[in-house]
């Protein structure tokens, strides 16, 4: 391998360590209750409050939905549905990267070994 091929695998996988290492993991003890997991009632809850929020209305008007027919919706859904709808929402990213976001940072990450190599 040459020089500059071993530069660029380096520079590779600095910004994959530096991009991908955002993830942390939680150790600690919980309770008999929490292991059993949330009761389906507590999770048609969630999932109702979820739609109460005016971020997530606004997006359902957005889309053509009304609020108060998803509202409907969730009622009528079978506990495993809304069991399943519950688990999404809660392991949804917070801020998930959009395709943008990801195009922002190949780019710049184009851009630092451009300038890197160019010296």
């Amino acid at each position: 391998m040459n020089l500059a091929m071993k530069k660029t695998t380096c520079r590779v996988l600095v910004v994959s360590l530096l991009a991908l290492s955002f993830q942390t993991a939680r150790a600690g003890l919980i309770s008999a209750e929490q292991a059993q997991g949330p009761v389906p009632s507590q999770e048609r809850t969630m999932v109702l409050s979820t739609l109460d929020r005016a971020d997530v209305a606004a997006q359902l008007q957005a889309a053509g939905i009304d609020p108060s027919a998803a509202r409907e919706r969730v009622q009528n859904m079978s506990d495993q549905e809304v069991q399943a709808l519950a688990q999404d929402i809660q392991s949804a990213p917070a801020g998930g990267m959009t395709t943008w976001g990801w195009v922002a940072v190949v780019l710049i990450a184009a851009l630092i070994w451009y300038y890197a190599v160019r010296k």
